[in-house]
């Protein structure tokens, strides 16, 4: 059985869906709906309350990756960037063992279902401009600079 928890963050509404093992996705949402949560969805919560506040640099909760094993690999190496840092799509690239396939990690990076947890707003262009972010660059910005605050 799938559950689901909105959280409204400050950078908006999040949909956490879980189920009794793992964290699945996390999804941003224009508005909350109805909750069908269990306690791993509301501990993720919590998680994500202490993230906001500067007081989790790491989340504990399980979680499990649907994906390509491309994907699996690009989600592995930037869930190891660590908190406060950035790293480039080619730098990220090189990390996934294949240092020419930057355009395939950002496709990698795009599809990730569990952003913030893996931290897909800590990558950017090789110039350190903030490019692409599928919800959106202002809430990228506000990620990065809660992270550096």
């Amino acid at each position: 059985m799938e559950y689901r928890i909105y959280f409204k963050s400050p950078i908006g509404f999040l949909e956490i869906i879980a189920d009794d093992k793992n964290i699945l996705a996390i999804n941003f949402k224009k508005q909350a709906k109805n909750n069908n949560s269990n306690a791993l969805s509301k501990r993720c919560v919590v998680e994500l309350k202490e993230y906001f506040s500067g007081t989790r640099k790491k989340f504990t909760v399980p979680i499990r990756l649907s994906g390509t094993p491309w994907q699996q690999k690009v989600w592995l190496a930037l869930s190891q960037v660590p908190y406060g840092a950035t790293i480039s799509y080619v730098d990220l690239a090189a990390m996934a063992g294949k240092p020419k396939a930057a355009r395939a990690v950002g496709g990698a990076v795009n599809k990730n279902p569990i952003p913030i947890i893996i931290p897909c707003h800590r990558v950017v262009g090789s110039s350190g401009k903030l490019v692409g972010y599928e919800g959106g660059l202002w809430r990228k910005k506000a990620l990065l600079v809660g992270e550096l605050s």
